[in-house]
């Protein structure tokens, strides 16, 4: 193990401050499975002497990691790598909001507001809800959490046609938009892999270079009208998406 605390290793680990370099070694040894949940790690005053670091600066990557829930300490005990957190699973086959599918799981969901508010749409906007030039977006922004844990980051966007107000929707969109009789039927959506970096990467509470799944989705009334423009980031070691295939009948056998 300790090799991978050497300064050859640091030195791997990409620019920035010299905490934040240690942090990231740690972080992506965990994420290939070198270091394994539950193993420890050397003491302070070892990795200060392996990397060639002062302790401070040690302290101070390996307190960046504990409050990313990397790591875990015990008091007389030492520096531990923390449990895998257990991961979500969810189907693709239903359109249901994140509030009522973290419910169904019997998890509390709370969410932590980043921006609630109109604005003149961008080009993508524009094309994606079919607006005009003179239309206006509501924007919501915000962490999804459950059970205290962030999970995923929504940025949805929607005409002011169907949502004048952004302050009224303060748990669910859905349980907003299924009030007014504009609840979606259906949705298109694409999910692609990435990386959490810089201030995503805080707000899920993740270190640099986490991977990430990239979700955008067009929802649609039963009329074929275009409801919300939706992007969201979530957690990759959190998140599973499921997704039940059929071969066709006429195909069976071939």
């Amino acid at each position: 193990m300790n090799s991978l605390f050497s300064p050859e290793a640091l030195s791997e680990a990409g620019r920035g401050p010299l905490y934040r370099r240690l942090a990231r070694g740690i972080d992506e040894q965990i994420a290939a499975g070198t270091l394994r949940p539950g193993d420890s790690l050397p003491s302070e005053r070892d990795m200060a002497a392996l990397t060639g670091l002062s302790r401070v600066t040690v302290r101070k990557a390996v307190q960046h990691l504990v409050e990313q829930g990397r790591l875990v300490q015990h008091r007389g005990s030492g520096t531990f790598v923390a449990a895998r957190p257990e991961k979500l699973e969810q189907s693709l086959a239903h359109l249901t909001s994140f509030t009522e599918d973290m419910a169904r799981r019997g998890m509390a969901v709370q969410s932590t507001w980043l921006s609630r508010a109109i604005h003149a749409p961008t080009p993508d906007e524009v094309m994606a809800l079919g607006l005009g030039a003179a239309d206006r977006v509501v924007r919501l922004e915000r962490v999804r959490r459950a059970d205290g844990v962030p999970l995923a980051i929504e940025r949805a966007s929607l005409s002011t046609a169907l949502l004048p107000d952004p302050d009224i929707v303060t748990r669910s969109l859905y349980e907003v938009l299924s009030a007014r009789g504009l609840r979606p039927t259906r949705a298109v959506q694409r999910i692609t892999a990435g990386t959490l970096e810089g201030a995503d990467a805080a707000l899920l509470e993740v270190g640099d270079g986490a991977a990430a799944l990239r979700i955008e989705r067009v929802s649609y009334l039963a009329s074929g009208r275009v409801v919300e423009l939706t992007r969201s980031l979530y957690r990759g070691d959190m998140y599973d998406f499921t997704a039940e295939l059929q071969i066709p009948v006429h195909d069976a056998g071939h």
